[in-house]
């Protein structure tokens, strides 16, 4: 299991994305239109860190994980399967990947296919 995407929402980008940065060494991108104006930085071994404001007024600050699978038509429906709820089907982010988020155990879960 590889983490794909590391999501953090928050209101406070500026802040979050410059700690990051100072205490990891790493730098961040200019804001991705593609993945909700996030700014990015990469992780070791793979996969990307996505720092972003909440895209609307009652998205709540959370720290999202997506796990890199090779299908995520079927990866979403092993977990419904598992008692998930789709919270956002299968969509593609041109230039990224394909991403989808699910709901179990009262957490948000993400998936992500790389192009």
């Amino acid at each position: 299991m590889q983490v794909g995407y590391l999501e953090i929402v928050t209101s406070e980008v500026d802040a979050v994305s410059a700690a990051y940065a100072a205490s990891h060494g790493v730098t961040f991108s200019e804001p991705i239109a593609a993945l909700g104006g996030a700014v990015v930085a990469s992780l070791a071994g793979g996969g990307q860190l996505g720092i972003r404001a909440p895209l609307r007024a009652d998205e709540e600050p959370v720290v999202r994980p997506y796990m890199l699978v090779e299908d995520i038509e079927e990866a979403l429906l092993e977990a419904q399967r598992a008692g998930g709820q789709v919270a956002v089907p299968a969509m593609p982010l041109p230039g990224q990947g394909t991403c989808a988020i699910y709901l179990l155990g009262g957490v948000e879960h993400g998936l992500w296919q790389s192009e």
